[in-house]
């Protein structure tokens, strides 16, 4: 039998193995699984939802290992992401009541007008490796709560990570059959989203891949799309009074999980000739940062990246940058040649012509100076994403020119841009999502709104265009 093998990338050494599951069958025991789910009362699925979050704070420390030696996040970063999993419970539970009431209204000659929320079925979730518990519970917690079953498959980077969420819903009480895991590759994943027997599929992950899948389910309207996917996300810094705290907030927004955070910062847009104490600030901080093993002491702000070829492919990008006139502020080093650690780096881009609008998924920090205010929001706009943008300095009235004019979903005054709060929607326009945003509003695809006019007696008739029934006689 074929086994996928989990490796940590801070040591390389095997983690986590199991057996590559069948997408058809794990498909055929959720679709079985789920009229006596859905018939389930909202309650009794909530109830079950509050236990599963008490089962994952009463494992809070074992399941925070396991995901920083699988992520190589620190282990204060990967017990904040337990965190976040447990909280989603109440906040789903609000957001359900919240986004799929059920409503009644009056309606002509004594009838009632009514506002319900179904199920879609069988929903499949595509889980990514930055944050392998916290994002795809956000899509699973809805849409059991909304009567839903689930197939979900982790990323082929951090199974075990899935396979433990999994474990602690069904130990929680949620049956087999309700939700299903699936490991696997590239391979399974694109069989899940083909699978007949599926009604939607909730996407995070990269831009490729949600384009992938858009193109995939063209042709099957009948079936839910949610697509959570990346960003090229600009913080603009302009009149900023508190250098140290701008400093900060804008390291966060960019080396946060290694920089891979879709809400991460790959653009620091600044006013041209008055950079310079805040560049200082920011080098100065980048230089303190710790890069270490994730649970090491004392604990690192950053760990490795995924691995070796993430690593790779993010010091190719750095040097093709480079090559086009980049000028390194602080470079992207690679400290142990045999394991994905990265160096936070910081580049000026701004005599590059024709930059890449690409999602560096990593610790790199684009630098790019500009003339006026009006052109540091047209940089901000300088991309085909639209996820995250933050303003850093500023007055009220350029954060309300900023807010109106820049295109992003989430849009942030002297915050970070990453760290967007789980009682709030949250996604993006162009190519980080397709108008369906999560957190709060995961509610939205996990149930669809259903009409009913409804009156105790049938009563009708028909005032015009029929012929008098006495006249032809």
């Amino acid at each position: 039998m074929n086994r996928l093998i989990s490796t940590e990338p801070a040591t390389g050494t095997e983690l986590w193995s199991g057996p590559i599951g069948d997408a058809t069958a794990e498909v055929a025991a959720a679709r079985a699984a789920w009229p006596a789910w859905a018939a389930q009362s909202v309650s009794y699925r909530i109830e079950t939802m509050r236990r599963f979050a008490n089962v994952v704070r009463a494992r809070t420390a074992e399941f925070a290992e396991l995901i920083a030696r699988e992520t190589g996040k620190p282990f204060w970063e990967a017990k904040a992401e337990v965190g976040s999993v447990i909280g989603k419970v109440d906040i789903s539970v609000s957001a359900y009541s919240e986004r799929t009431p059920m409503r009644k209204m009056e309606g002509a000659l004594g009838s009632k007008v009514a506002v319900r929320h179904k199920p879609h079925g069988v929903l499949a979730v595509l889980g990514p490796y930055n944050f392998p518990a916290h994002l795809p519970n956000g899509h699973i917690v809805p849409a059991l709560i909304a009567g839903n079953t689930v197939v979900f498959k982790p990323s082929e980077k951090t199974p075990a990570s899935g396979a433990f969420l999994v474990d602690c819903f069904h130990e929680a009480g949620v049956p087999d059959g309700v939700l299903r895991l699936l490991i696997g590759g590239p391979d399974e994943g694109r069989a899940l989203a083909g699978e007949d027997g599926i009604d939607g599929l909730l996407f995070t992950g990269s831009a490729r891949a949600g384009a992938s899948l858009a193109r995939q389910f063209a042709e099957t309207p009948q079936k839910i799309l949610a697509l959570e996917l990346g960003g090229n996300n600009p913080i603009v810094a302009w009149d900023v009074k508190d250098i140290d705290a701008a400093a900060t907030m804008i390291v966060q927004s960019a080396f946060l999980s290694a920089g891979q955070r879709c809400t991460a910062c790959r653009r620091l847009i600044v006013e041209d000739g008055t950079e310079g104490p805040l560049v200082d600030a920011i080098t100065r901080l980048i230089d303190r940062i710790i890069v270490d093993n994730p649970m090491a002491d004392p604990q690192p702000f950053m760990g490795p990246v995924i691995d070796i070829a993430a690593a790779d492919a993010l010091q190719d990008s750095w040097l093709g940058l480079m090559m086009k006139g980049g000028k390194p502020l602080r470079r992207l080093d690679r400290p142990f040649e045999e394991r994905p650690y990265l160096t936070p780096a910081m580049i000026d881009v701004t005599d590059i012509k024709d930059r890449p609008d690409e999602e560096l998924f990593g610790p790199v920090l684009q630098m790019i100076r500009v003339k006026s205010f009006d052109a540091a929001i047209d940089e901000a706009n300088n991309t085909r994403f639209g996820l995250a943008a933050s303003l850093i300095g500023g007055t009220p009235k350029m954060y309300d020119k900023y807010w109106a004019n820049v295109r992003a979903g989430v849009i942030n005054w002297n915050k970070p841009t990453n760290g967007a709060p789980s009682n709030a929607p949250f996604g993006g326009v162009g190519l980080s999502g397709n108008h369906r945003p999560s957190a709060f509003y995961a509610a939205d695809y996990c149930a669809y709104p259903v009409t009913s006019v409804e009156a105790e007696l049938a009563r009708a008739t028909i005032t015009e265009g029929l012929r008098d029934p006495f006249a032809e006689r």
